[in-house]
């Protein structure tokens, strides 16, 4: 019987059957029925332990509904990240990337981005031991910002080709929130040199292959760290 392991973020829920911490399918969801999708995946297949990890409110009568679908469910905590080491005030799934961080790379001083709604640099010493982290807005949340905040700037994306000077002001909106990006990755990078860089979340082989340092891009980081809390609590 395989643990069902749940993360909702700002965006999206992120789901995986997962065995000890060898994750299968990924699942993915965007709506307002949360609660009706994760039952859906449930309703063939029963979870021994459901671990769920949100960054939105559940209603305890949910909460209820959800411990009836498995035979065990794990909510991760202010309680459970002082376990860790973590502050309570930490969301819980930057949390999980630093539970997986540690796991993979043990003895090493670790710099972890996570690039989502925000984009959250989180250290870790060679201990394992937290070290701080900073939080700033993520590449999506720049442009709409840059949008909705000025009179007569469009909305853009992330190109595919980035350009050293540009002369529209598309491309100059373009590669100059993806520059900035890159600077702002450089300049931790280069702070903490021995330190190995962990990129994660859903832009993260977008900057990855942007990147002249050697990275160690893990997209499901969140979901290993929450297998992970499903084994060892």
């Amino acid at each position: 019987m395989a643990n069902l392991i749940i993360d909702i973020g700002n965006t999206a829920l992120k789901a995986s059957w997962a065995d000890g911490i060898t994750l299968g399918k990924t699942f993915r969801y965007q709506g307002e029925r949360m609660l009706d999708f994760i039952l859906s995946l449930t309703r063939k297949n029963r979870p021994q332990t459901m671990v769920l990890s949100s960054v939105r409110t559940f209603s305890q009568q949910s909460i209820e509904r959800l411990s009836q679908e498995c035979d065990r469910l794990i909510t991760v905590d202010s309680q459970m990240l002082s376990k860790y080491g973590l502050p309570e005030s930490m969301t819980s799934d930057r949390a999980a990337s630093i539970i997986a961080t540690r796991f993979l790379f043990k003895g090493r001083g670790c710099t972890i981005f996570d690039f989502g709604t925000t984009l959250s640099i989180d250290f870790l010493d060679e201990k394992g031991g937290y070290a701080g982290g900073m939080i700033s807005p993520g590449c999506r949340t720049r442009f709409k910002a840059l949008n909705r905040y000025s009179r007569n700037l469009p909305l853009m994306d992330a190109p595919e080709d980035i350009k050293e000077k540009c002369v529209s002001i598309s491309d100059s909106i373009s590669s100059g929130v993806v520059t900035g990006i890159i600077f702002e990755i450089g300049g931790y990078i280069c702070r903490y040199p021995d330190n190995v860089t962990v990129f994660t979340g859903g832009d993260a082989n977008y900057f990855a292959k942007r990147m002249k340092n050697s990275i160690f891009a893990v997209c499901n980081l969140v979901l290993m760290g929450l297998a992970l809390i499903a084994l060892e609590n």
